[in-house]
């Protein structure tokens, strides 16, 4: 990866860590408990709780995402920066650019 490719890889994190960071804050906003004595129907209520639980889902998810970008970022530095943990080959600047907290190639994952 050249010099020009990891600046622009390291400015996709930087904003995906503050989107995700946003993401995360209105999911959070989200969860909070369904107070009993809001007055809504029996139906309206099972959504609520349905809602509430595939929110959490989606909570959890963009948190785990938050901490593999953060490492992403920490590891920006090191020489081997950008290259396949398993293999060690350079991974695609494409597959980075759209996942940039992948730490292997598509041959590796599978």
């Amino acid at each position: 990866m050249n010099s020009e490719e990891k600046s622009k890889l390291l400015k996709v994190i930087e904003d995906r860590i503050e989107s995700i960071k946003i993401d995360i804050e209105e999911l959070q906003e989200l969860i909070k408990p369904i107070p009993l004595d809001a007055s809504i129907g029996r139906i309206s209520r099972m959504d609520a709780i349905n809602n509430k639980t595939i929110n959490e889902a989606s909570l959890r998810e963009k948190k785990k995402i938050l901490q593999r970008l953060e490492k992403a970022l920490e590891r920006s530095g090191d020489k081997d920066f950008g290259n396949c943990q398993k293999c060690g080959n350079e991974i695609p600047f494409g597959r980075l650019e759209y996942m940039p907290h992948v730490t292997r190639c598509v041959d590796c994952v599978g």
